[in-house]
C-alpha cells in the first residue's frame, strides 16, 4: 500500500497528524514504550465526530465524519466511549466501547478500544456488529486526539481516522 499525499484539506490535516505521531516516535528514540499505571481519574471529554483517510479512496467514501461523541477516562489507562456520527456511507452510525491504552511513549498513549457499531445498512442491515480499533492518543490540558486505524470490516473501508476532543470536566 503506498500513501499518497493529496491537496484536499482533510487529507492534509490527517497526514499533518500521522506525520506529527510519527515525529513523537521518532524523536523519542532514547525513550522506549513503557506501561502506563492505572490510577484512578474522574475526566469527561467530548468529541465531534472525525475525519478519515479511507484506505480505499474513491469518492463514494464519506471522509467527513461528524456527529457527536464522549470519552468517560476513569483510569489512566482506561476509559468507555460512546457516540453517533456520519459513517462512511452517509449513514447514521452509533458506537459504544471501552478503550484501554497500557503503553505509553512520552505524552502519547497506544492501545485499542473494543466495542459495537451499527448503522451500515449492507453490512448486517444496519445491525450492531463488535469492532476492535487500535487507538494512539495525545492528550494536552484540556485538548486531545485520538488516531484510529479503523479495520476494512465493512466493504473495503479501511481508513485512518483523527477525532480531536476537549476536556469538559
Amino acid at each position: 500500500m503506498r500513501l499518497q499525499l493529496t491537496r484536499r484539506p482533510l487529507d492534509i490535516l490527517l497526514q499533518t497528524a500521522v506525520c506529527l505521531a510519527l515525529a513523537q516516535i521518532s524523536t523519542s528514540r532514547a525513550e522506549t514504550f513503557s506501561a502506563i499505571e492505572s490510577k484512578p481519574i474522574s475526566e469527561l471529554w467530548l468529541n465531534p465526530g472525525l475525519i478519515s483517510y479511507h484506505l480505499k479512496h474513491d469518492n463514494k467514501r464519506n471522509d467527513k465524519n461528524y456527529g457527536i461523541g464522549a470519552e468517560y477516562r476513569y483510569s489512566t489507562a482506561s476509559s468507555v466511549v460512546l457516540g453517533v456520527f456520519n459513517n462512511s456511507f452517509k449513514e447514521t452510525s452509533r458506537y459504544v466501547g471501552w478503550c484501554w491504552q497500557p503503553l505509553g511513549l512520552g505524552p502519547l498513549r497506544v492501545g485499542a478500544a473494543v466495542g459495537a457499531i451499527n448503522g451500515y445498512s449492507e453490512h448486517r442491515n444496519g445491525a450492531w456488529f463488535p469492532a476492535l480499533i487500535p487507538t494512539a492518543s495525545f492528550e494536552y490540558n484540556y485538548i486531545g486526539a485520538n488516531l484510529m486505524l479503523v479495520p476494512p470490516a465493512v466493504k473495503g473501508t479501511g481508513a485512518i481516522s483523527l477525532q480531536l476532543r476537549f476536556k469538559v470536566l
